[in-house]
C-alpha cells in the first residue's frame, strides 16, 4: 500500500513538474534564477579564458596577427622573420590573457544592477539574449579595464611598434579599420570578442541542459523556458 502511494505521489510530482511553464514562475525566482546562471556562466567564461593558453591555446579565440601583418606572414617567414611575427602572437595572447580576470567583477556588477524587465526579456528572448545585454551593459568600461593590461604587456615587442607606426599612416587614409588601429585597440577588441563568445557558449549550455546545471534555481527557471 505504501509502495501504491509513493508512486502516486511521484507521478502527480512529475505532472505538475511538466506542466510549470514561464507564468508559473515568481519575479523573485525568474530574475534569481537568471542571475545565478549568468554569475555562474560569466565566472566559467573568466575561468577559461584567464588562464594560461586560454586564448593562445584555444582555436575559437586565438588572436591572430592583425591586417596586413597576418597577410604577409607568409612572406615574413621566407625571410626568416618568423620569430618576430611568433613572439607578436605570443604577447598578444598572453596579454588576453592577463586583461580577462579584470572582467569578472563588471560582469558580476552588470548582473546585479539588472532590472525585472531585462531578466524577463532574456529569460523569453533568444539563445544569446544574455550574451547581448552582456555586450550593451559592459563592452565600453571592459575595453577600458582591458586597453592599459594589453599595452603594458606589449610595449616592448617591436613587431608590434612597427605595426603601430604603419597603422598610424595608414589610418589617415581610411585603410585601417579602426579597431585595428593599433596593436593595443586590435587586441583589446580580439579579447571582448572571446569573452562574449565564451559566454554565448555558456549561455547556450544552459538553455539547452538546464537539468544538468548546478542548482535547483537554474533547473526551475530554465527548464519553464525550455518548454
Amino acid at each position: 500500500m505504501q509502495r501504491k502511494i509513493a508512486l502516486l505521489s511521484m507521478v502527480l510530482f512529475t505532472n505538475y513538474a511538466n506542466a510549470l511553464d514561464i507564468g508559473d514562475l515568481s519575479n523573485t525566482e525568474a530574475s534569481g534564477g537568471l542571475k545565478e546562471a549568468l554569475i555562474q556562466g560569466a565566472g566559467k567564461a573568466v575561468g577559461k579564458l584567464g588562464a594560461v593558453d586560454g586564448f593562445l591555446g584555444n582555436p575559437e579565440v586565438k588572436i591572430p596577427l592583425p591586417g596586413y601583418l597576418k597577410k604577409a606572414e607568409k612572406t615574413m617567414r621566407l625571410f626568416g622573420m618568423g620569430k618576430q611575427a611568433d613572439e607578436l602572437t605570443l604577447k598578444m595572447n598572453r596579454a588576453a590573457e592577463a586583461a580577462v580576470p579584470e572582467a569578472k567583477v563588471l560582469l558580476v556588477d552588470a548582473v546585479k544592477k539588472m532590472s525585472l524587465a531585462d531578466a524577463k526579456g532574456i529569460l523569453t528572448g533568444g539563445d544569446d539574449a544574455a550574451t547581448q545585454y552582456f555586450k550593451k551593459v559592459t563592452a565600453t568600461p571592459l575595453a577600458e579595464k582591458f586597453l592599459p593590461v594589453v599595452t603594458k604587456a606589449t610595449a616592448n615587442v617591436q613587431l608590434a611598434q612597427q605595426y603601430n607606426k604603419y597603422a598610424e599612416m595608414a589610418g589617415k587614409y581610411g585603410v585601417v579599420n579602426k579597431d585595428q588601429a593599433s596593436i593595443e585597440q586590435y587586441v583589446t577588441q580580439k579579447t571582448l570578442d572571446g569573452v562574449y563568445l565564451m559566454i554565448a557558449q555558456e549561455e547556450k549550455a544552459i538553455r539547452t541542459d538546464p537539468v544538468g546545471q548546478a542548482s535547483g534555481l537554474l533547473k526551475k527557471v530554465f527548464g519553464a523556458v525550455a518548454r
